[in-house]
């Protein structure tokens, strides 16, 4: 009890010695805590200075500076996730399934049931990487309990992920999937048995498709000939057949002419 009144008299004593004047706002100033946000701030007032001074005196090297922190930023929210993989693969999933077996093309089909069997399994995982994702392959369900499947030390080793990628995302396109997707609806193994110079076609130069055209103008120069003869024909024999009738028609009156006579 007697240590207790010591304490509390010694606080009390304290209490009166400080000064009267001094206020909470101006002892929160002057903490630490202010001290230090100040100088945080005012350090940030330099570096923000310092960048506006700089961007002015060297513009193609801030310039540079700010197209790549963009160019980053973008990559960063444009690069897609796992709902849209899967969507993208059942869309691809539907555009070969509106082919028959004998039009598919074979890597696309093969590449695509692939993907189809391992989400069918859970076997498909999606990572992460900032500017990019990653979809990899596992050698099991993230549900099954076995003990290969768990064991953290039994785990896929990072340097086996190139081994098991199986789709990189960026910019908000699967680019694998989308390489794997093209001439889907073009079945090479139809055209196994052409010669080697029949099996590739290259697009045509300019001086082909010139010549192309020409020809088609041509062509259609041609028919447009035959079909001015054709007319001036059937006006011919429109014209003898009307000659014949008149000439029919005179024969038979001087017959009448002569039978009355």
């Amino acid at each position: 009890m007697l240590s207790w009144r010591v304490v509390r008299r010694m606080f009390c004593a304290e209490a009166k010695a400080a000064p009267v004047s001094s206020s909470r706002w101006e002892r929160l100033r002057n903490s630490k805590a202010a001290v230090w946000c100040r100088s945080l701030l005012s350090d940030y007032k330099e570096a923000c200075r310092d960048i506006v001074v700089g961007a002015r005196e060297k513009p193609i090297k801030a310039s540079v500076y700010a197209s790549i922190l963009g160019g980053a930023w973008a990559c960063f929210h444009t690069k897609p996730d796992q709902a849209s993989f899967e969507a993208a693969l059942l869309d691809c999933s539907n555009q070969l399934c509106l082919l028959s077996l004998w039009i598919r093309n074979a890597t696309s089909d093969g590449h695509v049931q692939n993907l189809l069997k391992l989400r069918n399994e859970g076997r498909l995982r999606h990572i992460s990487l900032g500017f990019l994702s990653l979809v990899y392959r596992t050698d099991y369900d993230s549900a099954v309990m076995l003990y290969e499947a768990q064991c953290f030390n039994l785990s896929v080793p990072w340097k086996e992920l190139p081994l098991r990628t199986l789709d990189v995302g960026f910019v908000g396109r699967w680019w694998i999937l989308d390489s794997k997707m093209k001439n889907y609806d073009v079945n090479v193994d139809e055209f196994k048995h052409l010669p080697l110079h029949m099996q590739a076609t290259s697009p045509p130069g300019v001086e082909e498709v010139e010549r192309n055209e020409g020809l088609h103008k041509e062509s259609r120069l041609v028919l447009l000939m035959e079909s001015e003869e054709d007319m001036e024909k059937q006006t011919h024999v429109i014209d003898r057949e009307q000659e014949n009738v008149s000439q029919d028609v005179s024969v038979k009156e001087l017959k009448q002419e002569e039978t009355e006579a």
